[in-house]
């Protein structure tokens, strides 16, 4: 590719060094989305993590030619890329939350197409892009892992538990046989009766 003019440069560095810090950039084409559209899609993509921001294919490329990445079948027409990355307070960004807020969006806009992206250093097809969007929430996934890890934890608790239960149950009752085998209604010894 040519050398692009040094404000163009500017551009493609921006390009390079968002795509490097992202945790994903998720790639869509906005044809046919008005002002109004475009601002409630940027609003429902912040509030999931994201930034929506429209590049020039070229100056896509470009950046991404300097990454190692190829993103060409995906830079064709109109594209917008979502940034996901780290939140105000230093939480990880979250991919599946920003692919879910865009195709939540697209399947109320038909205009919105989602195209595939990068998840790392992985390329996305549109169909891993709708994956990802079907990933339940971050937290959710946590708790999921968190739950997994302590439930064989729970178990064994539980069985220790069960055996010094289980053991003064049964001196218990041996203690209740013994008892009732010397009860009132047996005949009483010879030196009883004496």
């Amino acid at each position: 590719m040519t050398v692009p003019r040094p404000e163009k440069a500017a551009i493609v560095a921006e390009v390079r060094d968002r795509l490097a810090a992202s945790d994903a950039a998720l790639l869509t084409e906005y044809r046919g989305l008005n002002v109004g559209e475009m601002a409630e899609l940027r609003r429902s993509l912040r509030a999931a993590g994201g930034e929506y921001t429209i590049y020039k294919n070229t100056m896509v490329r470009l950046a991404t030619a300097e990454l190692g990445l190829d993103l060409a079948d995906l830079l064709t027409g109109p594209t917008a890329i979502a940034f996901v990355g780290a939140r105000d307070g230093g939480a990880a960004g979250d991919a599946a939350a920003v692919a879910k807020a865009l195709r939540d969006f697209s399947r109320a806009n038909r205009a919105l197409v989602l195209k595939g992206g990068l998840l790392g250093d992985k390329v996305l097809s549109a169909e891993d892009l709708m994956a990802l969007a079907d990933l339940p929430p971050r937290d959710l996934l946590l708790a999921q892992i968190a739950g997994a890890f302590s439930a064989p934890l729970v178990k064994l608790a539980g069985l220790l538990q069960a055996l010094p239960r289980n053991f003064a149950y049964g001196l218990q009752a041996l203690i209740d046989t013994r008892s009732a085998g010397t009860g009132d209604d047996q005949k009483p010894s010879e030196e009883q009766e004496a």
